[in-house]
């Protein structure tokens, strides 16, 4: 692959208007600045990460999660883009690699952009809806690129549809993003018959040909799988965009724990400490001594290991260019950084599974946001398969005219249903679940 070709500022779906003049701002600045003022950015205030959302105590949601994850990425691709222009400099396209760091802060900003309410729990409960529960009639009726694309629901894959399907009354193209930014955001560039045991691939049946229109403009590297399905190498800013949402969820996830006095100080004390060689944790010892506040010393622990996971991921980019250039590098960025660094980060995350992802609090959001999103597309799914039905039609009524619950076909329908339910906040789900269980109904004396 090739910078000339992979940093390219076309926008899909306006491809006919392309003007490659530049103004006060760059057209990928023009996409962190539209996902900004997006409805669909803005909702995900109100979507779990994966602590119940805030009490008395502030914990990250979708949206400040995103921020963060913009923000390190940004800095890592900056640090990747300074190596690199060294690198490259006598080349005539080395004006390009000045773009990467707003290119992977607008695809960091996506990255969640298309997952459900309830965290991750919410993609399981999708596609376990279709693979083991009610859903599972439905297998006849569809192919099974479309069968695969249910049972394997995947929250990226969502995103990258979000981004760029014409909803009803919307213009062409989606959000109308750069080809770069869409690339950067599809870390399993594959379809889902090649997903395997793992619930991961990059883009459903409905907009594999939109894939491979921006995968081809850009040079990205076809990888056919065994019956000619469409794949292809990660565009490479992927692996920045996935190193820092990697950082941000390990490590604030663990700060987030601390705060909810799910973790206790001195374990997240000396887990943090572990990513640093002795004479600077000694330095950092003394700075905390100068501070009482235990939720200070882990937050300033906290930016110490970021900054340092941000400048050992950059390294490891630099480094590996061309096994990444080529679709030969394997693995995150974390998983290659050293050895010091990687076992800590090995340690955080067998002490976010065993500490926190099993913890009371995180599996209750689980077993509601499952019971929740099921019963949802339960009865969204039996409405747009059975319009003529009384409840149907007082149903569809609820449902916004962006999604076309009139589609052609049956997955297109489905699709409309999962289109809305995945767009819910939270709240707004739990909302309706209590609504149409008539739990929540407003009547007056």
């Amino acid at each position: 692959m090739h910078w000339d070709l992979l940093i390219n500022d076309k926008r899909f779906g306006l491809e006919h208007y392309h003007d490659p003049k530049r103004g006060s701002r760059s057209d990928f600045q023009r996409d962190y600045d539209r996902l900004v003022f997006s409805s669909p950015f803005r909702r995900l205030q109100n979507k779990t990460q994966v602590f119940p959302l805030p009490g008395s105590i502030f914990v990250h949601n979708r949206l400040t999660h995103s921020i963060e994850v913009a923000c390190v990425g940004r800095s890592m691709a900056n640090e990747v883009a300074a190596k690199l222009r060294h690198r490259h400099g006598a080349e005539p396209w080395v004006h390009k690699l000045d773009a990467i760091g707003e290119i992977v802060a607008a695809a960091c900003l996506a990255h969640d952009m298309g997952n459900p309410p309830f965290g991750h729990s919410g993609e399981k409960a999708i596609s376990t809806f279709f693979s083991e529960g009610p859903g599972r009639v439905l297998e006849s009726e569809l192919t099974p690129g479309q069968w695969a694309d249910l049972i394997h629901f995947e929250g990226n894959a969502n995103a990258f549809r979000l981004l760029t399907h014409q909803f009803n009354g919307r213009r062409p193209g989606g959000f109308a993003m750069t080809y770069s930014t869409l690339a950067s955001i599809v870390k399993y560039p594959y379809e889902s018959l090649l997903a395997g045991d793992k619930p991961k691939f990059g883009f459903f049946t409905s907009e594999r040909d939109d894939f491979v229109r921006v995968a081809s403009e850009l040079g990205m590297l076809p990888l056919p799988g065994p019956q000619g399905e469409v794949r292809y190498a990660r565009h490479p800013l992927v692996y920045i965009v996935e190193a820092a949402d990697d950082i941000c969820y390990e490590v604030m996830d663990i700060e987030d724990a601390h705060k909810l006095g799910i973790l206790p100080t001195a374990e997240v004390k000396e887990l943090l400490m572990g990513y640093f060689e002795p004479e600077r944790r000694d330095r950092m010892a003394r700075v905390m001594a100068g501070v009482t506040d235990p939720n200070e010393q882990i937050g300033y622990l906290r930016s110490s290991v970021i900054g340092t996971l941000v400048e050992k991921c950059a390294e490891t980019f630099a480094l590996h260019e061309d096994e990444i250039m080529a679709g030969r590098f394997e693995g995150p960025l974390v998983k290659r950084i050293p050895e010091r660094e990687r076992e800590a980060y090995r340690r955080s995350e067998e002490l976010s599974w065993n500490g926190i992802y099993q913890s009371p609090d995180v599996v209750d959001i689980e077993l509601a946001g499952t019971r929740i999103i099921s019963f949802l597309l339960e009865k969204l799914i039996e409405a747009v398969r059975f319009p003529q039905l009384n409840y149907s039609r007082l149903l569809l009524a609820k449902v916004p005219q962006q999604y076309d619950v009139n589609a052609p076909t049956t997955f297109g329908r489905i699709q409309a249903a999962i289109d809305h339910i995945s767009g819910m906040t939270d709240v707004y789900a739990l909302d309706l679940y209590r609504k149409l269980n008539g739990m929540s109904l407003k009547i007056n004396n």
